[in-house]
């Protein structure tokens, strides 16, 4: 009995601390901060994260529930599990998912995706296993064997990139109903040489994704995966949405949420949009390459497999490649015979793609105009009057990207005289410009507006390329002077006109001064109250004239 009775609470312990540590005794396996989910092989695997992970660019995406591309080891800091000096961690395998959702914690921002094959969640290990317990514990080991070391963790240099494509790059693909389940997946093994080929990286070009359907749907980010093998993955991972092929809605989405700066986009890195497209659109795409013109996107359209002559007669625009590109000048449109015969095309298409000087819609009226202002300031107006032109005209100068290298501001008052408030580079930002014309003070006199032109046209601009240079007149009454020569000798040196009336301006004196066509350049309201509705509309016309002249 008394053998007995020690046997039982020595089994009662083995067993304790047989269950207490498991299958987690065995060593954690070093890894590094950029290891993601899917390169771990089992479930349920402990690894040992190195220190400062936060200090690293690593790719997380999702909240508690991370996509299988995610850093492993970035995860875990973000959910808590994992402090930033590093550790143990334990690796749980779960099913793929739809809308990872993005959070900042613990020093890392973590991302969101549209959906992944794989998951995983992390919690802390049970045990630590005996062979990392501290160098003064001696005791932990049996006797007459060493202690196992653990792996130094070496920082891998990752892809920079390619430095001659700084390019933000986003692919428009096919997956409606046109293209099928076999095509598409031709079409995404080209889309993953083509990326191989640009060489993606942190200093190098950034891509994203869309996909066209019924509405588009937008599959990562520029700044979602800047590692080539990283990008590899999300290509793979894409799935067939079929439906109908709206590129136009593809192409306005793209433009209109894909290059700001929460989306990835990078300020100056020329803005690249290609859409890959197997037979024909379902809808309209004016619209929407207007939108991507005008705000400086540089429109590829790569055709795979054309229509044939019988299957032309369904195409609602065959000019559909020719309105949807930056330019229509043979550089932007692109061919291929057949998604069995792409491979040959890749270089070709990487070479325009990254090509800078090629690019000529990364110029923009937002960054590339210069914009006078003329400025009644006769007696009729009046100082809260004037205060209400100079508010109409800040409204149009915050539309604009003014810059030493962008668009540009000046300002001249004129009543009998002429005041130059400040010229075309006094003003390097958008803030200095603004708080300029605010400081404008009322002159009040006579008004010749003729005069004020041909000053203007001679002291505040220089000669540029075509499109370039902006008058804007406000005036709220006659000239006691001649406006249509002056005019057209502003015209004649390159000055697009706009005239805005207010009250008595006569309107057959604002016509004589603003280009042509007359009606587009020609605005008036009774109210100076009524100014601010004006400035849409305007910053509108001055968009069409530079987009129609470059």
């Amino acid at each position: 009995m008394s053998q007995l009775s020690v046997l039982l609470p020595l089994t009662g312990l083995l067993f304790l601390i047989s269950s207490t540590i498991g299958s987690e005794s065995s060593v954690p396996i070093p890894v590094t901060c950029v290891t993601r989910g899917a390169d771990l092989t089992d479930d349920g695997m402990v690894i040992l994260c190195p220190p400062d992970c936060t200090q690293w660019r690593v790719s997380v995406f999702g909240t508690g529930i991370y996509a299988s591309v995610s850093s492993v080891c970035g995860a875990a800091v973000h959910s808590g599990v994992l402090r930033p000096s590093g550790g143990p961690v334990k690796v749980h395998r779960q099913p793929g998912r739809y809308n990872y959702m993005s959070s900042y914690a613990h020093g890392i921002q973590s991302q969101t995706l549209s959906h992944w094959s794989n998951s995983f969640t992390l919690t802390k290990p049970i045990s630590i296993p005996l062979e990392l317990t501290s160098d003064t514990s001696d005791t932990a080991l049996p006797a007459g064997k060493g202690k196992k070391p653990v792996k130094k963790t070496v920082k891998k240099n990752l892809p920079v990139g390619n430095k001659e494509c700084q390019m933000d790059i986003v692919i428009v693909m096919d997956s409606s109903s046109n293209i099928g389940q076999r095509r598409f997946n031709l079409q995404k093994n080209f889309i993953n040489k083509l990326t191989a080929t640009l060489k993606v990286g942190p200093t190098g070009p950034h891509i994203g994704l869309v996909q066209i359907s019924d509405s588009p749907r937008t599959e990562f980010s520029l700044n979602n995966f800047t590692q080539p093998k990283d990008l590899a993955l999300a290509i793979k991972e894409l799935n067939y949405l079929g439906g109908d092929t709206n590129t136009g809605k593809a192409i306005m989405h793209t433009a209109r949420t894909f290059f700001t700066q929460e989306n990835g986009g990078r300020r100056g890195h020329p803005r690249v949009m290609m859409v890959l497209i197997d037979g024909w659109p379902s809808d309209d795409l004016d619209q929407a390459a207007t939108v991507a013109r005008e705000t400086g996107i540089n429109v590829f359209m790569v055709s795979v497999a054309k229509p044939t002559p019988e299957e032309l007669t369904f195409v609602r625009d065959k000019d559909f490649m020719k309105k949807a590109v930056c330019k229509d000048n043979g550089f932007f449109d692109y061919l291929i015979p057949s998604w069995f015969t792409t491979t040959k095309h890749i270089k070709p298409l990487t070479q325009r793609l990254c090509s800078l000087e090629g690019l000529l819609c990364s110029r923009t009226c937002y960054n590339s105009v210069n914009i006078g202002f003329l400025i009644d300031g006769s007696s009729s107006v009046g100082d809260p009057n004037f205060q209400l032109v100079l508010d109409f005209l800040a409204a149009i100068a915050r539309s604009f990207d003014i810059s030493d290298l962008g668009a540009h501001i000046g300002a001249v008052q004129f009543t009998y005289d002429q005041r130059l408030e400040f010229g075309l580079s006094d003003h390097q930002n958008k803030q200095d410009a603004l708080n300029a014309l605010k400081k404008i003070t009322y002159m009040s006199g006579g008004t010749a507006t003729g005069a004020a032109i041909a000053y203007t046209a001679q002291n505040l601009f220089r000669r540029t390329g075509p499109g370039r240079n902006f008058l804007i007149l406000v005036t709220d009454g006659q000239s006691y002077d001649d406006v249509a020569n002056p005019a057209k000798e502003a015209q004649r040196q390159g000055i697009t006109m706009y005239t805005v009336g207010v009250a008595w301006a006569p309107i057959d004196d604002l016509k004589a001064m603003a280009s042509e066509p007359k009606d587009r350049h020609t605005f008036f309201t009774k109210e100076f109250t009524g100014l601010e509705n004006l400035a849409p509309a305007l910053v509108q016309g001055i968009c069409r004239d530079f987009t129609e002249k470059n």
